[in-house]
């Protein structure tokens, strides 16, 4: 669990810093990828599942999510 939480804050931080000099679409398609990505390593480790897949699965819906979300703003 202590990889899992290293991992996020991880995470967190290069969504946080990397997001200078982005367009606004960009900017949403990272940060859904980051929290798609969190919620899904969660989410399957609950469930007792794999959270490798969670994360990777969380990632791309939230990139897609975040991708359409940013691309409605124009």
């Amino acid at each position: 669990m202590k990889r899992l939480s290293l991992g996020l804050m991880i995470l967190v931080l290069a969504v946080t810093l990397g997001c200078a000099g982005m367009s606004n679409t960009q900017q949403k398609t990272l940060s859904g990828a980051g929290i798609g990505a969190g919620g899904g390593a969660v989410l399957g480790a609950i469930v007792g599942g794999s959270a490798v897949t969670g994360a990777v699965v969380g990632g791309g819906v939230g990139a897609i999510t975040g991708y359409i979300l940013g691309e409605g703003d124009k």
